[in-house]
């Protein structure tokens, strides 16, 4: 606020006062001070009136000091106030509201219940509170107790490969490293190959300890259809393993910390070597996770090695597999991933009629519907097989699949320039598009000469790791 002698002004008040001292001394048009105002030349007019007879005074807004039209009454306030001290003190704005609302029947928004609560101290807004302290934590006593799981991408080849991903398994006892993997994206099937070789090498830890990605935790609040679990985390849960979200990114610093050393270490390593594929790197993984846990890995508190062994029962790969429900038809067949598994008509599959049965889809592509145990024969009938369908890609490979349409695009486009000023043959008349048979063979080639570009730089196009 600005004091103007005896008048209190706001700077959006003395803004306006310049712009109508402006308009009488003839410096400004009427016209473009309103617009200058986002007023109405009728509303202009009014306060240039209102200036003249009364002075600055005039100008000042006339609900200065008066309740607002909208004010909610007091005692209607101290009543809403009074059963938030009594029954909700330790509630949150929008709770507290929701709960008057059903429990008394007063309907406030939940920014006037915050406003009540913020002036009575109940509530304190986020931007007025204390940073949050991250304080460290000691770690797990035994080797084997938790072992923190984090992606990294990056850069690893530098500039001699494309960008991918680093699954890296960290012991939080001893801060060794379990696994790498090299991986294309993070995936639930690129989790489920590091993870067996995990088990198969070191046998079952207690717990797995991860972020909140979408692999091992559902994400959306009110998500409908499944059993609320990941395919991550009902394999861990048949494999007694405990699977754990971290609630930041400083609560798994072991394999946070770990990343850096990895992009210093780990790149130049690949570097000397001249290692430029994944194949390649993760071949030698093995040596450098020696060499990574002779130089800093730490002695636990406790010598016992909590991993367990396996179980003669448990199939690794049947627990890692990707399961879909399925409701088998009235002519006994079933419907996945656009395709139509028509079941054999015998006497033991009419009894599955109407029931739902699991499809078991594997990191190799394989699809089998199982049902009490046992696979189900079938044969396949693709009814999409002559639609021209849309590509169906992973958002974290997006970016793979836009570099081949990008590479088509270019293709097409210079073809098509080059058609138009050849020298060889006759001159194709300007303009006229390519007939549907020869554009048709030419899409294809370029698609098959792209795949064939992006293959040899290691890329993935098909949706499957190797």
């Amino acid at each position: 606020m600005v004091g103007l002698g005896v008048i209190t002004v706001s700077m959006r008040e003395l803004d306006r006062l310049k712009t109508v001292q402006a308009v009488v001394d003839g410096q400004l048009r009427p016209g473009l001070a309103a617009e200058r105002l986002e007023i109405t030349d009728r509303q202009f007019r009014r306060l240039l009136e209102r200036y003249r007879q009364e002075g600055p005074s005039g100008l000042v807004s006339r609900r200065r000091g008066r309740p607002s039209n909208n004010r909610m009454p007091a005692d209607r306030e101290s009543v809403a106030l009074g059963l938030i001290r009594e029954h909700y003190s330790d509630f949150g704005p929008t709770l507290a509201a929701e709960k008057l609302r059903e429990r008394h029947g007063m309907t406030l928004s939940k920014e006037t219940i915050r406003r009540l609560m913020t002036e009575a101290g109940l509530w304190v807004p986020r931007k007025q509170r204390p940073p949050k302290v991250y304080q460290p934590r000691n770690r797990r006593a035994c080797y084997g107790e938790l072992i923190q799981i984090d992606g990294c991408d990056h850069r690893w080849f530098e500039d001699r490969a494309p960008a991918c991903t680093l699954l890296v398994y960290v012991d939080d006892a001893t801060s060794r490293i379990m696994e790498l993997r090299f991986t294309h994206t993070e995936s639930t099937f690129s989790y489920f190959a590091v993870t067996r070789t995990y088990l198969e090498r070191h046998g079952k830890p207690v717990a797995f300890y991860s972020d909140k990605a979408s692999v091992f935790r559902v994400n959306h609040p009110h998500a409908t259809g499944g059993d609320g679990h990941t395919q991550f985390s009902r394999a861990l849960f048949e494999l007694n393993i405990e699977g754990i979200c971290a609630n930041s990114s400083q609560a798994k610093g072991r394999v946070e910390r770990a990343h850096l050393t990895l992009q210093d270490r780990l790149v130049k390593e690949l570097r000397l070597r001249g290692i430029n594929t994944m194949e390649a790197a993760n071949a030698f993984a093995r040596e450098f996770i020696a060499d990574y846990n002779a130089r800093f890995a730490k002695v636990p508190r406790n010598s016992h090695n909590a991993h367990r062994p396996l179980r003669s029962d448990e199939n690794l790969d049947l627990i890692f597999a990707c399961r879909a429900p399925r409701r088998v038809s009235k002519s006994l067949t079933i419907q996945f991933d656009k395709m139509l598994y028509l079941l054999a008509d015998t006497p033991e599959h009419r009894k599955l009629v109407g029931r739902y049965i699991d499809v078991y889809h594997y990191p190799d592509g394989r699809i089998e519907p199982r049902a009490n145990g046992t696979a189900l024969p079938f044969t396949t009938y693709d009814k999409l097989s002559e639609v021209n369908q849309g590509a169906i890609v992973d958002n974290k490979r997006l970016g793979h699949v836009l570099q081949l349409a990008q590479y088509v695009q270019e293709k097409r486009d210079n073809t098509r320039s080059r058609s138009l000023h050849t020298t060889e043959g006759p001159p194709r008349k300007r303009g006229r598009p390519l007939g549907k048979k020869s554009q048709r063979s030419l899409d294809q080639s370029d698609m098959l000469e792209g795949l064939e570009r992006l293959q040899k730089q290691s890329w993935p196009l098909n949706g499957t790791e190797n």
